[in-house]
């Protein structure tokens, strides 16, 4: 798949990381033809959601989690959720509560 795989308009899919999930490997900023992803560190105040598990893993990669800073510029083509080695990503319509993965 390739970004001319992508069948939606920007802004009509917005991805959404599972943090607890997410260990920061980068994999949807290499696939993303859009730059819709980074990864950085973040402080675990910033993560009130992460379980006992999700604060191991956050700890143990060091805060490196993956953040979606272009939601807008998401064509819905799937390529990150596809990549993501632990699952993290889902694709939400914008505008409502259901997901494509």
């Amino acid at each position: 798949m390739s970004s001319s795989d992508c069948r939606h308009p920007a802004g009509v899919f917005a991805p959404v990381v599972d943090a607890n999930r997410c260990e920061g490997k980068s994999a949807c900023v290499a696939e993303c033809p859009y730059d819709v992803f980074v990864v950085c560190r973040r402080e675990r105040g910033e993560l009130p959601q992460l379980t006992m598990l999700g604060t191991l893993k956050w700890w143990v990669h060091g805060g490196q989690q993956a953040e979606v800073l272009r939601a807008d510029q998401c064509h819905g083509c799937g390529l990150c959720v596809s990549a993501c080695p632990e699952s993290a990503i889902t694709l939400q319509r914008v505008g409502t509560g259901s997901t494509k993965s």
